[in-house]
């Protein structure tokens, strides 16, 4: 007798928002400030770090497809799950890594604590990488609902500012003291409770999450060819919908960078006030509150396409304004700034279910479903994204005059970096509206047909 599957619901919705919380922990607190620990303590050039950022990436690009296709050719384990036991193996590095990135090895030799440095980092990128491509593909297999994706979209949304809001508020105020200057011991501190929090809620996702969509391993739907990456790949370069992600992803990353590290030089540098980034997170929460509920009805209604597409002009406008007109009172540029980046919060929120409506499209046209390898290539896509953008980002910091380790920059440097900061969502937004509004190609009337179409194949499938 076919045992009953629990139907999708709250539960899955609370794994899900663990599951992101879990990556988040590491991946937000190493992202906005291994840049900031690595100049202010170690005492690392900026360059010599955009070097490291850029050579993960290029290391990325190579494990990423090798990682992200494991769970299309092999079952591990005996639950029959396809992605879950994927993120068991990796979770525990994933954790670790957070503790080498933030060990303050300055008293080490020049070239030890270079290599310690770049060691860290790389283990914390081919670490992510073997956990947020399965957790990401999982969406796919735990409901082939539409509503239910968005739901899904919008609970992994809520992990990452979860984090944000309750966890990286904390980080400015103990790393810096009350004369401004670095609080080396307290990083690490910090890097322990995103190490222990870590494992916990992935615990929590592994137990709370259905997956529900069985699809039989290295088999197509149509033919029974033997699975090849290279047939995949060939599909995902024909796909129109996953380049305009791809595309928009990268004006995402250049957004979170604007947000994330590059703030944390613009308060300490620009407003010499370093500890005030802690109130930039829970100053989004009355946004966040209006914009949970808000999103998905909007997005059932007009379809999620044009949702974007408005807040990213939105925030593209409210940028521009910010660049053009500086804001001398750092409290008065903070809320500016948290209205101006309502629209990156619309993009957070529906971009998830945007993945799983391409790896539908590619099923749809090809009749191969390849969730793990398609994820794969589009996460490859974002790591490119976010390495353009980190490189890019901290080779400005070192083409405005910034020097790391010493006690005070010179007065330019807050205004290079004020520039950078203000311009940069005004580039991610238009990135964002060509990749979503003139690139990507699935209507909502469009969706609903591929999805029709896609039910009565898997039904006639399970018939046969």
């Amino acid at each position: 007798m076919e045992k009953q599957v629990k139907k999708f619901g709250a539960k899955d919705q609370i794994g899900y928002v663990f599951g992101d919380l879990a990556g988040s922990m590491v991946n937000l607190y190493i992202d906005m400030y291994i840049l900031t620990f690595s100049t202010y303590v170690l005492g690392i050039s900026a360059k010599w770090m955009a070097g490291l950022f850029l050579f993960s990436k290029i290391w990325d690009a190579i494990n990423d497809p090798l990682i992200g296709s494991l769970p299309d050719r092999f079952t591990i384990g005996k639950s029959g799950d396809k992605f879950k036991p994927y993120i068991k193996i990796f979770m525990i590095p994933l954790a670790l890594s957070v503790l080498m990135c933030f060990a303050d090895v300055s008293s080490w030799p020049s070239t030890m604590k270079h290599l310690w440095v770049a060691a860290g980092y790389l283990l914390y990128g081919m670490s992510y990488t073997g956990t947020s491509m399965p957790y990401g593909a999982m969406a796919s297999v735990i409901t082939q609902n539409p509503e239910e994706r968005t739901k899904l979209s919008r609970a992994r949304s809520l992990g990452g500012t979860a984090v944000g809001v309750l966890f990286l508020p904390l980080v400015p105020m103990v790393i810096w003291n009350e004369d401004h200057s670095v609080n080396a011991s307290g990083f690490f501190m910090l890097a322990i409770v995103a190490c222990i929090a870590s494992i916990v809620f992935y615990i929590v996702l592994l137990t709370c999450t259905t997956e529900r969509v069985k699809v039989e391993k290295k088999v197509t739907l149509q033919n029974n060819k033997q699975y090849s990456f290279m047939e995949v790949l060939k599909g995902a370069i024909k796909n129109r919908a996953l380049i305009g992600v791809m595309i928009a992803s990268l004006g995402s990353s250049i957004a979170s960078a604007s947000m994330g590290s590059m703030s944390s030089y613009l308060y300490k540098e620009y407003y010499h006030a370093p500890r005030m980034m802690a109130l930039t997170s829970p100053l989004s929460i009355p946004v966040l509150l209006v914009c949970f509920p808000l999103i998905p009805k909007l997005a059932k209604t007009f379809g999620k396409r044009k949702v974007i597409i408005l807040s990213a002009t939105y925030n593209l406008i409210c940028s521009v304004l910010l660049f053009l007109f500086p804001i001398q009172n750092p409290y008065v540029y903070m809320v500016l700034n948290t209205l101006a980046s309502i629209g990156q919060t619309g993009f957070m929120m529906l971009i998830w279910s945007f993945v799983t409506d391409c790896i539908d499209y590619q099923e749809y046209k090809t009749n191969m479903r390849a969730d793990g390898t398609l994820y794969s290539i589009y996460t490859f896509s974002r790591k490119i994204a976010s390495s353009i953008t980190h490189s890019g980002t901290t080779y400005l910091l070192a083409a405005v005059g910034f020097v790391s380790g010493v006690q005070s920059q010179a007065p330019e440097v807050g205004m290079g970096i004020r520039n950078i900061v203000t311009i940069m969502p005004a580039v991610a937004s238009l990135v964002e509206i060509i990749g979503i509004g003139l690139i990507f190609n699935l209507s909502k009337n469009k969706l609903e047909e591929i999805y029709e179409e896609l039910k009565r194949r898997h039904e006639e499938k399970k018939g046969a």
